[in-house]
């Protein structure tokens, strides 16, 4: 993995930023077609989105280009609905973020007439979307909330005194 720096994005921020992207968008048109979420990160924003510009038909698109960290040849896993989408005119296509713009790719050769909406945007991949919230240096790598655990951890002192006992052992 190149990247260097890490962004850590907690529930409520993540929350917070999809707020933000729904009212951008509720700026951009008075009503949409559908929301169609790329699966899997989008489907967390999507859903928010839905809800507060009260859209109810949701639609997915399956695509597959990382293995967990690193980036590989973009798949489409399941294709939308073309009889419903058509070229994507007045649907509202939702992503957690656009990175080298792959995905994005994709998603402007399925559905062109579509907009194409993020949480967070890179710059290889800012040019391709239409509306984001937060734009990320493209050497950061994000933590969305589903990607951590949160799990209780010991004090430092403590910490520090197995890590001597071991040395004493060992």
């Amino acid at each position: 993995m190149a990247e260097s720096k890490r962004f850590l994005v907690s529930w409520d921020q993540f929350h917070r930023d999809c707020k933000a992207l729904a009212w951008r968008l509720v700026e951009k048109q008075d009503e949409w077609a559908g929301i169609i979420g790329i699966t899997r990160g989008g489907l967390i924003p999507a859903g928010i989105v839905a809800r507060e510009l009260d859209i109810k038909v949701i639609e997915t698109i399956g695509i597959s280009s990382y293995d967990d960290k690193d980036q590989r040849e973009v798949k489409i896993l399941k294709a939308v609905n073309k009889e419903i989408t058509k070229d994507g005119q007045n649907w509202l296509v939702i992503d957690d973020l656009v990175d080298t713009g792959n995905t994005a790719k994709i998603i402007r050769q399925t559905l062109p007439k579509a907009h194409f909406a993020t949480v967070y945007a890179k710059p290889a991949g800012e040019p391709l979307v239409d509306t984001y919230v937060t734009w990320v240096s493209q050497d950061t790598w994000i933590y969305f909330p589903w990607d951590v655990d949160i799990q209780p951890t010991d004090p430092i002192v403590a910490e520090r005194k197995l890590l001597d006992s071991k040395r004493k052992t060992g």
